[in-house]
């Protein structure tokens, strides 16, 4: 009987053993997602990913800016008067407002990478199907459903983003904006051709071949690491990173990936929270603001070019009292581009890029929140100088850097938008910024096609007063994100 005891007590010895070998040694390194991607660094793996995700940026430029070399031939082809033309770009925002909280919520709970995907497969699907479309609600229907697709391109952005190192975000995002300008610079060229001569039908064929292409090369693009550590799957997140340590050339962290706290991805109330509640207000006034005057400076080119007002005048063109032709009579007035005004959109467009250099010095070295404020106040500023009384080379030249600075005020809060939010709920945040910034989008069609043929001094000083509105929320964004790393969990 005195046996068993000691058996016991070697028992519980030899489990208490056991349970020590178990447990990992308490010097073992780990190391986290942000650290891994910092120690790996830049390289072939991050140009690969710069030019996949920034072609993203191609197909949406050339889906966005269509609505622009278009719109004059089907108010042509259908008869349309200015309201009618401005409720299919508005159309095209609204299905890009609807969609874009969906996709961004599911992105959050399903991942970047399937999301990117399936709304490249959208997008283009509708895309073809609006070369066919038989009738004006026929079109703008289908446009509603491109604009929703395109909504997930974002996705893009958030993926380059969660794998650059801190010190890159801030020159490599802003050098996107050369994809943007390349599908602008495309589709305007394009239309130009395509246009005077098979028509807009084809011109929209042709248009989805990139978007079709670029669905091909999605493969080589990984799914988030970031994403994967927050869903717990900590194997394809350590694959990934090792992954693109043998690409770069690069040798991992020492230890074990370290996983985080789990917390619930993609809900609305955290953007909510009251850690984020300001912020996220005032990032929503900004991006509305900004849409409405990105948008304003292009529809207002087009309406410039298509009705040649200048100088500050509204006034119809004079006609000769001998026509009595049915289009003369029309109050849809059809007048198409010629070349001239293809070109003067081309230079203008090329504004685009102008700044970008300047940007990204000021962005790096003055912060997210200054740059944005200094760039929005222009912006207003610039919207004024249109109404000056000058040449068509002034006008130009007016246009040429409106399009410069919003193009710079995309760039800075695309980057603030990405980085301020942790990874649980970054894509919601960037989804509910894209919402609201479509709802900009769709207020400006009205501002600039009609409100405009109004009172051209009055849709003017609407747009500056917007900018300004803005400039005041940036200069007062209660967090700055230059150097900061990104954030995990809320």
């Amino acid at each position: 009987m005195a046996t068993a005891p000691k058996e016991a007590e070697n028992g519980i010895g030899l489990e208490e053993i056991h349970m020590e070998r178990q447990e990992p040694p308490k010097a073992q390194k780990t190391f986290t997602v942000e650290e891994a991607v910092e120690t790996i660094g830049f390289g072939r793996f991050h140009i690969a990913l710069f030019l996949i995700m920034g072609s993203t940026g191609v197909v949406e430029a050339m889906e966005i800016m269509l609505i622009a070399v278009v719109s004059p031939l089907i108010r042509c082809e259908w008869q349309l008067q200015d309201w009618q033309v401005a409720l299919v770009t508005t159309m095209v925002f609204f299905g890009y407002m609807v969609f874009s909280i969906v996709l961004g919520l599911l992105a959050d709970r399903y991942g970047r990478w399937k999301i990117l995907l399936l709304s490249f497969l959208w997008a283009a699907y509708f895309s073809l199907l609006i070369s066919f479309a038989p009738s004006y609600i026929w079109f703008v229907f289908l446009r509603a459903m491109v604009g929703g697709g395109v909504s997930g391109h974002a996705q893009g952005l958030i993926i380059k983003t969660e794998f650059l190192p801190t010190k890159y975000r801030g020159y490599m995002l802003p050098l996107s904006q050369v994809f943007w300008l390349a599908g602008s610079l495309l589709i305007i060229g394009l239309a130009s051709v395509v246009n005077p001569t098979i028509g807009w039908r084809w011109l929209i064929r042709i248009a989805s071949i990139p978007g079709i292409l670029l669905i091909l090369v999605f493969k080589f693009i990984p799914e988030s690491a970031r994403y994967n550590v927050s869903t717990g799957n900590m194997a394809a997140a350590l694959a990934t990173l090792r992954r693109i340590a043998k690409m770069n050339g690069a040798a991992m962290p020492e230890g074990v990936l370290r996983e985080t706290a789990k917390e619930r991805r993609g809900r609305f109330k955290d953007l909510i929270h009251p850690k984020y509640l300001r912020t996220t207000l005032q990032i929503w006034i900004i991006w509305l603001g900004i849409a409405f005057a990105y948008y304003g400076v292009i529809l207002a080119s087009t309406e410039l070019l298509e009705r040649d007002l200048v100088c500050g005048s509204a006034a119809p063109p004079v006609q000769d009292p001998g026509d009595d032709s049915k289009e003369s009579r029309s109050p849809c007035h059809c007048h198409l581009f010629g070349p001239t005004a293809y070109q003067t959109m081309l230079i203008s467009t090329v504004g685009e890029i102008a700044l970008n250099p300047l940007n990204i010095l000021v962005i790096n070295f003055l912060g997210r929140r200054l740059s944005l404020c200094i760039t929005m106040g222009c912006t207003a500023l610039f919207f004024l100088l249109l109404n000056i009384c000058t040449s068509s080379t002034g006008t130009v030249g007016f246009l040429f850097m409106l399009r410069a600075l919003v193009s710079a005020n995309f760039n800075t809060i695309y980057i603030y938008t990405a980085e301020v939010y942790p990874t649980t709920m970054r894509a919601l945040g960037m989804g509910t910024s894209g919402s609201l910034c479509r709802v900009g989008a769709m207020v400006a069609p009205f501002i600039s096609q009609v409100l405009m043929s109004a009172s051209f001094i009055g849709a003017l000083c609407l747009f500056s007063s917007v900018c300004v509105v803005c400039a005041i929320s940036a200069f007062t964004l209660p967090i700055e994100t230059k150097g900061r790393a990104l954030q995990q969990v809320k």
